[in-house]
Formats: structure tokens, C-alpha cells, sequence
């Protein structure tokens, strides 16, 4: 096994103050020698104010730092929004550069607004099992039948008092089933 010399730049997971990677990263890029990666989704979210956009970091509590650690350790430890570098023991390892490498081209191909931001959106289809996650009918499941396009709106055919009926139901009171990503 052949030591890495510790002057060249390598990635690095930095452990951040909860819900402040994004403050953390900002710092961090405006020191000179340091690259941040902090990806993060973006998706659509019911609340009681109604749907809203909602962003967290797709890594809670860490971003990704590339800088030489004999350089630089002190300097991204000590960085503002920072609470230290991931150890296991006394060793800092790095983050294997096609790790960050595959994950920002996998965010790349798939989106066009921001090389660090993914948005997350729901699909669903024709004949998917689905369950009611809250409302007056929480909790029953029914099969979609149609899903009108540009609108949030879905219907469903539950089964209810002994007869089939079919509901139209806003597409973010349901528990959607779980794909396999393309």
C-alpha cells in the first residue's frame, strides 16, 4: 500500500453545525485552495401553508471539501459553520475522487439549473398501488386510474362500503410506491 502524499489536494468529508452545510460551504469556498461540493434536493412538500418548495442537503450535517491536508487542515477545521473533519481513529480519510466525480455527474445529467441542487419530483402512474397518508380516508389503499396532466391531482379507486369508488386526491396526501432509479 503506497502512502498519498498529504500536499496534494484531495477530497474530504467535513462535518458541519446542523442545518448549516450551506453556510459552512460558502465559508469555506471563499477560502483559496479549497473546492466545496455541497449537493443538495429540492422538492415539493404539503404543509399546513400549503405546498412549498423544501431544499436539504442530500448528505445532513456534511459537505465535501477538496484541499491539501497538510495545508489546509487547520484553516477548514476552524472555518466558520465547521464542527471538524470526519476521523476514524487518528486517520482522516479522503473521499475517493470518482466518488464526488460520479455523484456530480449523476446531478448534472439530470438537471439543468444548478450543479448542486437535484430536483426531486414525484412520479406516479396508472395502476400504481398507493395508500392514503392523511385526510378522512387515511390509511386505505387503492389503485390509481387516472392522472390528469399539469395538475397534482390524482384518481384512485378504493374499494369503500362494499363498492368500488373512485377519488380524486391531491398527489401529495399519498404514500407513493418506491421505483427503482433509471
Amino acid at each position: 500500500m503506497t502512502q498519498k502524499d498529504p500536499s496534494l489536494p484531495e477530497w474530504f468529508c467535513v462535518r458541519c453545525q446542523t442545518k448549516r452545510e450551506h453556510i459552512a460551504a460558502e465559508h469555506l469556498r471563499a477560502i483559496e485552495g479549497i473546492e466545496v461540493f455541497c449537493p443538495r434536493l429540492r422538492y415539493r412538500k404539503a404543509t399546513r401553508r400549503g405546498k412549498i418548495w423544501w431544499v436539504e442537503p442530500l448528505f445532513p450535517g456534511y459537505v465535501l471539501a477538496k484541499f491539501s491536508i497538510a495545508e489546509m487542515e487547520r484553516a477548514v477545521t476552524f472555518c466558520q459553520g465547521v464542527r471538524g473533519l470526519v476521523r476514524f481513529g487518528a486517520g482522516i480519510p479522503a473521499v475517493p475522487d470518482h466518488f464526488v466525480e460520479s455523484l456530480r455527474q449523476e446531478i448534472r445529467n439530470r438537471q439543468d439549473a444548478s450543479e448542486e441542487m437535484y430536483t426531486v419530483s414525484p412520479t406516479i402512474e396508472i395502476g400504481d398501488e398507493v395508500e392514503i397518508a392523511h385526510g378522512p380516508l387515511q390509511g386505505m389503499r387503492g389503485t390509481v386510474v387516472a392522472v390528469p396532466s399539469a395538475t397534482e391531482r390524482v384518481k384512485i379507486l378504493l374499494e369503500f362500503l362494499g363498492q368500488p369508488q373512485a377519488v380524486d386526491l391531491d398527489l401529495f396526501s399519498l404514500l407513493l410506491p418506491r421505483r427503482p432509479t433509471p
